[in-house]
């Protein structure tokens, strides 16, 4: 996997992109094809491809992605809350392989998965 992805692109401002917050260890973004009324992307600004690459050397970034989501929750008016998503390699249907978090809000976003099968 290329240490160069489309994110870190993005994180060198090489391309275009509406960058909500960048700091020396993140950098967040509202994604191209939003899947809520705030869909926001937080990535460290190092390229880790996936979850299951995360290393202690990652921690501060890691803690850095929690607390740039709460202040872009904060500032993007998403007061009854939001939701957090990291997907991880292909089952997790990851498709940028560069770590990012999903911020999604503004409006009731429902179930995260069907439970029907607890109900079985």
């Amino acid at each position: 996997m290329t240490k160069d992805t489309l994110f870190a692109k993005i994180v060198r401002r090489e391309i275009p992109a509406d960058i909500v917050y960048q700091d020396d260890l993140v950098t967040a973004f509202r994604d191209i094809h939003p899947q809520a009324p705030v869909h926001v992307l937080i990535v460290p600004n190092a390229v880790i491809p996936t979850a299951a690459d995360v290393e202690a050397e990652h921690e501060a970034a890691l803690g850095r992605m929690f607390s740039v989501a709460r202040k872009v929750a904060e500032q993007e008016g998403l007061e009854q809350g939001y939701r957090l998503i990291v997907n991880c390699k292909d089952h997790g249907h990851q498709e940028v392989y560069h770590l990012h978090m999903h911020l999604l809000g503004g409006r009731a976003l429902g179930p995260m998965l069907d439970h029907s099968y607890e109900r079985g």
